[in-house]
């Protein structure tokens, strides 16, 4: 038997469970963008670690051999440069021995490129 004092509406319960379904929303939303901006400042970090790579590795060819390295696989083979290949592309195009190559790094991801001078 019900007390004629006690509220028996359905609309508090209600409100309360809509609120908690909106906080969740926005807590999980707040959450997947957080991780999406540290994604995207791990590849920036990348970007910017492959690139110092890059004119470290050329220019301690150029004074250790006295020439600039032909091709990107020689960097790979004799100066030890490691890149994720699935993230970027290198474009190296050497004019030659005594000149500094062009070299261009294009994010996949981003679709941006950063040229080396």
């Amino acid at each position: 038997m019900a007390n004629r004092f006690e509220n028996n509406s359905i609309l508090p319960k209600l409100r309360s469970n809509i609120m908690y379904i909106v906080l969740c929303t926005v807590l999980i939303t707040l959450f997947l963008y957080g991780i999406n901006m540290f994604s995207e400042n791990t590849l920036s970090y990348q970007e910017d670690s492959l690139v110092l790579a890059l004119q470290k590795d050329i220019a301690q060819c150029y004074a250790i051999e006295g020439f600039y390295p032909p091709d990107l696989d020689y960097l790979e083979d004799h100066y030890g440069l490691v890149y994720d290949s699935d993230t970027f592309y290198i474009d190296y195009t050497a004019f030659g021995s005594n000149m500094y190559p062009d070299v261009t790094i294009l994010n996949k991801s981003k679709k941006t490129a950063t040229t080396i001078r």
